[in-house]
């Protein structure tokens, strides 16, 4: 069931909501205890007091999960994850090492074909994740990227970190969408 987003663009994202939320509210309290050091009557209920004013403070949309775990799918992210972060990790400290003239780097736009809340934010926090790129900006509105990218010598390089941005957003997908997600996903990709 779509809704309406809060910007008037149609999409996935649900109504803010009210109340109690208690996995936020456990979570809170968890963080709340980690960070005073020690696990005591007083700081787990001074915990759960703030995460209750918190979260009906600033209260957060549900979100939404329509999709299902696919064994395969999600085996294959992580991996390629692992491989991504290996991979990446070294090209940075080769870059860090290098005496001489400075890398380049560029901020480039990629324009994911998912139109999740959900897909976006797990792309973004994968690709950040990874040394040598940072997600700058996002547009919800369109799900687009800005994405900080380390090492830049040329156009192909762009296009390059473009192609790896999607992989990754393909991967998240394959991962955790339903079939009709999936079917939807393929198909805009057919089209591009």
């Amino acid at each position: 069931m779509s809704r309406e987003r809060s910007d008037g663009v149609p999409g996935d994202a649900p109504v803010r909501r009210n109340g109690v939320q208690w996995p936020m509210l456990i979570g809170l309290t968890v963080v709340w205890v980690l960070l005073w050091g020690g696990l005591t009557v007083g700081n787990v209920l001074s915990g759960l007091v703030v995460a209750v004013v918190v979260t009906l403070v600033f209260p957060l949309p549900p979100i939404v999960f329509g999709g299902r775990l696919r064994a395969r799918g999600l085996a294959v992210l992580i991996g390629w994850f692992v491989v991504e972060l290996v991979v990446a990790s070294v090209q940075v400290a080769a870059l860090a090492l290098r005496i001489g003239r400075p890398p380049l780097n560029a901020v480039i736009e990629v324009d994911l074909r998912s139109r999740s809340d959900l897909y976006l934010t797990l792309t973004a926090e994968l690709l950040s994740l990874v040394p040598g790129s940072l997600v700058v900006e996002v547009r919800r509105s369109t799900s687009t990227l800005f994405l900080h990218v380390l090492g830049v010598r040329d156009e192909s390089d762009v296009e390059a970190a473009r192609r790896r941005a999607l992989r990754q957003e393909e991967r998240v997908v394959r991962a955790l969408a339903s079939d009709e997600e999936l079917a939807a996903y393929l198909a805009e990709g057919v089209g591009r």
